[in-house]
């Protein structure tokens, strides 16, 4: 797989480089990928300690950040992998082998040990979260407003590669009700659905069910382009904190 970078804004980045490396995005392969008979993960399918499943890597948010720790473990009579970020952030990442007219549904368990101190996902510099599924989309990149291309043309001199057109983000997070859409602080290519981090949240497994194609007509306005990749994100760089989760199968589904 061709090297994927997400690149996110740092405390006291300069103007022109924020805009190159200011949101949670992927750079992936353009070519068109089938998708698997078995799209998505079963970390329960592994051992304890065994290495990460084949497909999947730990990127850095941007080169030089420490990277968050993801690693197979036991919870009770399951495998499911544990994210220990310390003021790191880093993506557990697979290129895009997902057919959203096949499988529009993704499926999931998580369970965080609580919210990260200080975050808040509506602040740039506060921008972290216990757990994160990602996912990036392909588009028409000539429908972007001025500023998205300017930022994309900047990013792409910066970090040798071309960024998506949008990022979808399902994320864990007390400072919003569930359902509710925060928008990355410094671009609007990224949205954030609140899916978990509600009063009792903590510490509990969740079993969560999104519609891709439903969710992402509702917060970009128009049908969704191909996956170019997704994964899960744990990060507590911008607060300097720091926060463990675990993260079950992950599974993608006929709809509705």
């Amino acid at each position: 797989m061709h090297p994927t970078s997400i690149a996110r804004v740092q405390r006291g980045t300069p103007w022109p480089r924020r805009i190159g490396a200011c949101i949670a995005l992927l750079l992936l392969p353009t070519a068109l990928l089938a998708q698997d008979d078995k799209p998505g993960v079963a970390f329960s399918a592994n051992e304890p300690g065994a290495p990460l499943p084949p497909g999947w890597k730990n990127l850095p948010v941007v080169s030089g950040k420490a990277v968050t720790r993801y690693t197979l473990v036991r919870d009770d009579s399951t495998t499911v992998l544990q994210a220990d970020a310390i003021h790191s952030a880093s993506a557990l990442m697979h290129e895009g082998n997902i057919d959203l007219t096949r499988t529009p549904v993704v499926t999931w368990r998580w369970k965080a040990e609580g919210p990260v101190a200080g975050a808040d996902n509506r602040s740039g510099s506060k921008e972290d979260a216990p757990a994160r599924l990602v996912f990036a989309f392909d588009g028409d990149k000539s429908k972007l407003s001025l500023f998205d291309r300017a930022s994309m043309d900047l990013a792409k001199r910066l970090g040798g590669q071309e960024l998506p057109y949008a990022t979808l983000m399902y994320i864990w997070s007390p400072t919003a009700a569930p359902g509710s859409v925060i928008p990355n602080p410094h671009t609007g290519r990224v949205q954030m659905i609140v899916v978990s981090g509600q009063p009792g949240d903590a510490g509990q497994w969740q079993s969560l069910r999104r519609n891709i194609v439903q969710d992402y007509e509702k917060v970009f306005h128009e049908p969704p382009g191909r996956i170019t990749g997704y994964g899960l994100l744990s990060d507590t760089d911008n607060t300097g904190s720091t926060t463990r989760a675990w993260y079950g199968d992950v599974q993608f589904q006929a709809g509705p």
